[in-house]
């Protein structure tokens, strides 16, 4: 199998094509819109097959062909209305096995929100990508700096094989979506104990925010169920100098089943063969790019690398 070039890595998480792609006109054209109950926000977007189940809830939804938009009906008006609307058709298409996807039921809400950083409503996690609502989750990647006798090195963990999406591939040190109603670091602190048996205080003095990475998600049957929603994401970066001689992480609640504490070098050749997971082989080219390892003058495509791990997504934000 050719190795992979960091723009095609890339590629394989933002891969929702831009408008100036030739495939925009023939993957976008038959999309709908999903709108707010207002019509005035584009909260996702709609596969045809979805739009087909929703033409049906008149009461639910309001459906316009003519330009192809779908809004949430204008009497659920308030946070608790729409909330609830939403996860009762989720839970009712999960016991009818209307959808895979939903076969990877979490019991997690996700926050939804319009306008940018007001909520309005939340959504059982597996349910967003069938409206291509965006999730928010947060990253962080632990490493030990480089020193007289060893290059710089960094914790990556390889993921469970029964796990229901993408199951034994590599992924950042930490990794977790950012469910209602906890902020970004409570997330990472939580998902620090919960995968990686990392203390709390270690993470509030040492992990230090680094940024975020966006990008536009064409979702495959390896993040299980459905392939061809469309998943807009935002992930929050976080970095963890530690050193050789402090406690390494280790599996806690069955994630992961290893961490292996590897040279860049290494790490380059895992991510060319494809092994790790596409949204977090992007985490980890941002932190190429921010430690200097990636550079202008060793990447040909450095501009359009960083430009696309920073994609404007056309949607209300949190």
């Amino acid at each position: 199998m050719p190795k992979l070039t960091n723009l095609e890595l890339i590629a394989l998480a933002d891969s929702f094509p831009y408008p100036t792609d030739s495939r925009y006109k023939t993957e976008a054209g038959s999309l709908y819109q999903f709108m707010s109950h207002d019509m005035n926000a584009v909260l996702g977007y709609l596969l045809p097959s979805v739009v087909d189940i929703l033409r049906d809830l008149k009461q639910l939804f309001v459906v316009s062909d003519e330009d192809q938009r779908v809004g949430i009906a204008p009497e659920y008006d308030s946070v608790e209305k729409r909330s609830k609307m939403m996860n009762d058709l989720a839970l009712i298409w999960r016991n009818d096995n209307k959808f895979k996807v939903l076969k990877g039921w979490r019991s997690e809400l996700y926050p939804i929100f319009y306008p940018s950083s007001k909520l309005y409503f939340t959504l059982e996690r597996s349910a967003c990508p069938i409206f291509g609502l965006v999730t928010y989750g947060a990253h962080m990647i632990a490493f030990v700096p480089a020193s007289d006798s060893q290059k710089l090195r960094m914790w990556v963990p390889r993921r469970s094989r029964t796990k229901s999406t993408y199951p034994s591939m590599l992924d950042n040190t930490v990794a977790g979506g950012i469910g209602y109603p906890y902020g970004v670091f409570d997330t990472l602190i939580k998902e620090c104990g919960e995968e990686a048996g990392f203390d709390p205080e270690l993470i509030k003095e040492k992990a230090k925010s680094v940024g975020n990475v966006s990008y536009y998600y064409t979702r495959t049957s390896a993040a299980g169920g459905e392939s061809g929603f469309l998943q807009p994401e935002v992930q929050y970066c976080y970095d963890l100098e530690i050193t050789e001689h402090s406690p390494p992480p280790q599996p806690v609640d069955g994630e992961a089943e290893e961490f292996n504490l590897w040279d860049v070098e290494k790490v380059q050749e895992e991510l060319a063969q494809g092994n790790f997971k596409p949204n977090t082989a992007l985490v980890t080219i941002d932190f190429f790019v921010r430690h200097g390892i990636i550079t202008p003058e060793n990447e040909p495509n450095y501009l359009e690398i960083t430009s696309r791990m920073h994609r404007n997504l056309e949607h209300p934000l949190r």
